[in-house]
């Protein structure tokens, strides 16, 4: 007979909660923090500084996602896409994931702290972000500009973690991660137009449509592209990132070439993989740019 252990149902928590909250797609925002540290440093920073770095965008990312879930549990067991997540279907109580939010934010504070003063100033106001977002659908459509801020605090943080202040190029890398993620996010919550409408919800498919979301979708990443040339100009970079700006506009014009039409059956490929692959390339690029100086 097999005995079950406490630590064995922890262990079963964990695994369900990091599941739950998408643990495999930090890969979207934490390249970026990367980035900014690089940038921020003009080469490598200290070993010290990446660790807290990357401890701090992990907490702060367990913690929206976990909140969002959380806040959300409602709406998701309504929806037939969702009804499934570990809440609604029962895998895991809203006790636990409240345990494991507290642990992401107390792992952001102390990682902010250990990085200079004013990370930990600015860490508060982006907790706000990450509660805020998960708010927005019930009143406006904007949720995916919201979204855009909460992760643009990743190579915002990074660059202030390492130079102690706010920079003109921090402001462009939120810029660039901004209307990146939103402009994704208007393409992955085409998934759940019909449902948002029955539901009263709000986002920008549910305002402009199928059409008007993929021209939205667009213009927020061309907007991206237009940051990276900008902070290409302003720091002065070389031939490896402009060649990570033709990689990243020939990826988004792939992934929006799949979505062709409303045409969401290509969704993972478009959503998950392309975005997963610009993040990862900006920050190969970026580093064979900075280091190879």
């Amino acid at each position: 007979m097999t005995t079950i252990t406490a630590n064995d149902g922890c262990i079963k928590k964990i695994t369900v909660f990091l599941e739950m909250i998408k643990f495999s797609h930090t890969v979207f925002a934490l390249p970026f923090a990367l980035t900014g540290a690089l940038l921020a440093a003009n080469g490598m920073p200290g070993i010290w500084q990446l660790l807290w770095i990357v401890l701090a965008m992990v907490g702060a990312r367990t913690a929206a996602m976990g909140l969002n879930r959380l806040i959300d549990a409602e709406i998701d067991a309504q929806n037939p896409r969702t009804a499934n997540r570990a809440i609604p279907a029962g895998m895991i109580g809203k006790g636990a994931t409240l345990v494991f939010i507290v642990a992401s934010l107390a792992l952001l504070l102390v990682a902010a702290a250990r990085l200079n003063p004013l990370c930990l100033k600015l860490a508060p106001l982006a907790v706000f972000f990450l509660v805020l977002y998960s708010y927005c659908k019930r009143f406006t459509a904007l949720a995916h500009v919201v979204l855009g801020i909460c992760l643009a605090a990743a190579p915002m943080g990074a660059w202030i973690a390492i130079r102690g202040t706010v920079e003109a190029p921090a402001l462009i890398l939120g810029g660039i991660v901004l209307f990146w993620v939103a402009g994704f996010d208007i393409l992955y919550a085409l998934q759940d137009l019909e449902f948002d409408r029955s539901a009263g919800l709000h986002s920008i498919p549910v305002a402009l449509g199928v059409n008007g979301s993929l021209r939205a979708a667009r213009l927020f990443h061309l907007a991206m592209l237009a940051l990276l040339v900008g902070l290409l100009l302003l720091l002065h970079l070389g031939g490896f990132f402009i060649a990570g700006i033709v990689a990243a506009a020939a990826m988004l014009g792939y992934e929006h070439w799949l979505l062709r039409d409303g045409d969401l059956t290509k969704m993972d490929a478009a959503f998950f993989n392309m975005n997963g692959y610009i993040s990862v390339a900006i920050l190969i690029f970026t580093a064979a740019d900075v280091l190879t100086r």
